[in-house]
């Protein structure tokens, strides 16, 4: 069995004595696992938490084995953290920057420094190092963010709310900057955000809070091998000879009115699979509709009330 990265044990957290985590009870495995929840739901309150920034109510949570209330400066030695607001400190060169909070980690400044140029290089800031974080594009500013949380050569990384603000290419090459750590180093990932898009392209497990507690937590790839794929068609041709040939498939089929056809795909059978038997019976698909479940409707589900009400 997998040793978790974190494990939360019945931890509960007040703020101001309001209940913002409630009894929240769960080991986490994953390379990379995406946080999701509405605002509100405690998502930056639990990496807080993780941290050390607020001391939980009752229960605690481990992060390597480490409790977060008796080890705190172990746990922080372990982690990276980016967090969602610019907290940078003016008129400094992004250099400068990554070298102090390499410092603030344990590393001498001579190490700091080497590791500052390495982590600024890794993540595309290498020719801009030496400039004002305060002339920095968004993205950049994000980028920089990132090689700071890298800086120390953490276990794992706390990312809250990266792609924030960014355009569609920079958010795409900060995606693109976290599933090559996943993938290249030894680093694990826990990833908040509200885009579902960039969990669901980013990692592989998600925990989703609501109110405060647990909604779900699931392996993205096992939930949506276990949910059928449903394929609406509409065709022309005789459907009596393509029904057949794709139930030799193994697709279970369903005649609607017209020209329509229902199916329901087996697994290892795709939508080139139907397009080539169509071919073959010299059928003519005019319509297709493919529906296969996905994190938004996973994230639906888990939102919904005891009577099924979002």
């Amino acid at each position: 069995m997998t040793k978790p990265i974190i494990e939360l044990d019945h931890l509960n957290v007040h703020l101001a004595r309001r209940p913002i985590l409630k009894d929240l009870e769960l080991k986490l495995s994953g390379r990379s696992i995406g946080l999701l929840g509405p605002n509100g739901a405690g998502k930056t309150t639990l990496i807080h938490t993780l941290l050390g920034f607020h001391r939980p109510s009752s229960g605690t949570a481990r992060v390597f084995g480490h409790d977060i209330r008796r080890k705190t400066r172990s746990v922080r030695a372990l982690c990276g953290y980016m967090p969602e607001r610019d907290a940078f400190v003016a008129r400094m060169s992004a250099v400068r920057f990554v070298r102090l909070m390499a410092e603030l980690s344990g590393l001498g400044p001579r190490a700091a420094l080497e590791r500052a140029h390495e982590a600024l290089h890794y993540v595309g800031l290498g020719e801009a190092r030496y400039r004002e974080l305060q002339t920095y594009s968004q993205g950049m500013k994000q980028r920089a963010k990132l090689a700071q949380a890298l800086v120390h050569g953490p276990k794992v990384i706390f990312l809250d709310e990266p792609t924030n603000g960014l355009d569609p290419p920079s958010r795409q090459r900060m995606l693109e900057l976290i599933e090559e750590i996943r993938e290249t180093r030894q680093i694990y990932i826990l990833l908040s955000s509200h885009l579902l898009r960039d969990v669901e392209e980013a990692c592989e497990e998600v925990l989703i809070l609501k109110n405060g507690k647990i909604a779900t937590y699931c392996n993205l790839e096992e939930e949506r091998q276990a949910n059928k794929r449903f394929v609406e068609l509409e065709t022309r041709g005789s459907n009596g000879a393509f029904v057949d040939a794709l139930s030799t498939l193994g697709c279970e089929c369903a005649l609607l009115k017209g020209s329509r056809l229902k199916t329901v795909l087996p697994p290892g059978i795709e939508l080139r699979d139907i397009y080539e038997i169509a071919a073959t019976q010299q059928i003519q698909i005019r319509r297709l509709d493919f529906k296969r479940d996905s994190l938004q409707d996973i994230f639906l589900k888990a939102m919904e009330d005891d009577n099924g009400r979002l």
